[in-house]
């Protein structure tokens, strides 16, 4: 009894610390963004200047309050983003939040794809290079999983497009669905932003085939970013899980290698794997702006590029602020479920 609300107690002192480290990493990233969006000057000649004349500049810097001092305007910055708002965009009028709502879905959607691929190719690639360490199938896997990091996302996109899209007319090119897909979705009221969501709920397997096709290339070219972390993190996890005493112990009394692999050396090699997904977040975000550009999915990350375009940097700051509080709420949550499969990572 005293064990387990001591591990309790140490769970929820754990847990604790954790949610309050997402406050001062959001500030520090917010604060990152804003100084350097005010060291190119202000957003307003940034967006219009050569557009108007000086006087039109000059009245539109004091209406948005540009001329005031940096301090105050960083205060009131940080006061907006606590009550939710973080401004209106200077190249569209729309208020930011509503940006967010609008595209967030979709890069959340194309996030959770790539999540999938990188875990379904990652693993069992990892596993299998465990299995057969130091060989030339070992070799050529570790190969990959270079080349599938450091290949540049939107290079890998325009591959994928060239063979599967271009070549061989297996997939679309571009979108999230056909306009057909999008005709049966309004019939239906689908409208929750997430793809799949809407074309399940119009009840059309055709349509929901449809939306799937759209999301493969995409969803394999920002996927293969970090299926080649996942592979080389597995493979040599494992590798010392193999070492260890009571997988010695289990190749004493004859277990083959082939099932110590798969029921004794998996699960722990799998807990490392966990707690780098957080730190991934971060960046298939980032590469979600890339692959959004390239295959013209129209999430945050395409948004980001077409204000980035427009050198609206209020926009910019509002999607570089969400950023990083989805980024810093995810790998709250990573640690968390790491705290609860391994209960070391507590103390």
């Amino acid at each position: 009894m005293a064990r387990s609300s001591k591990a309790g107690g140490a769970l929820g002192r754990y847990v604790l610390v954790r949610f309050l480290l997402i406050i001062p990493t959001v500030f520090i990233l917010v604060t990152t963004v804003f100084v350097f969006m005010r060291a190119t000057g202000d957003p307003i000649t940034a967006a219009l200047g050569g557009r108007l004349t000086k006087d039109q500049l000059a009245e539109r810097i004091h209406a948005a309050g540009y001329d005031r001092p940096i301090l105050v305007q960083y205060g009131e910055y940080l006061a907006g983003i606590a009550r939710g708002d973080f401004g209106t965009t200077l190249s569209d009028h729309r208020p930011v939040t509503e940006v967010l709502t609008t595209y967030g879905a979709a890069t959340l959607e194309l996030a959770t794809y790539a999540v999938i691929v990188a875990l379904l190719l990652g693993i069992p690639l990892g596993m299998l290079a465990a299995y057969y360490r130091d060989r030339s199938s070992d070799a050529v896997l570790r190969v990959l999983a270079i080349f599938a990091y450091a290949t540049p996302v939107f290079f890998a996109g325009l591959l994928l497009k060239l063979v599967f899209s271009v070549g061989l007319g297996w997939l679309p090119v571009a979108g999230r669905v056909s306009t057909n897909g999008e005709i049966e979705m309004r019939k239906a009221g689908a409208d929750s932003g997430f793809m799949l969501i809407d074309a399940i709920r119009t009840g059309k397997p055709e349509v929901v085939g449809d939306v799937l096709q759209h999301a493969a290339l995409p969803s394999l070219a920002l996927g293969l970013l970090t299926a080649g972390v996942f592979l080389r993190l597995v493979r040599t996890n494992m590798i010392g899980t193999l070492g260890r005493e009571y997988v010695d112990a289990a190749r004493s009394r004859g277990v083959g290698e082939r099932r110590l692999v798969t029921s004794h050396a998996w699960r722990p090699a799998l807990i490392p794997v966990i707690t780098v997904i957080g730190l991934q977040v971060a960046l298939l975000l980032v590469g979600a702006v890339l692959t959004e550009t390239t295959f013209e999915w129209r999430g945050l990350g395409f948004q980001l590029a077409e204000y980035l375009k427009a050198r609206d940097f209020v926009a910019v700051q509002g999607i570089v602020a969400l950023i990083a509080v989805v980024v810093a709420l995810t790998n709250f949550v990573v640690d968390i479920i790491a705290a609860l499969v391994d209960p070391r990572v507590r103390y």
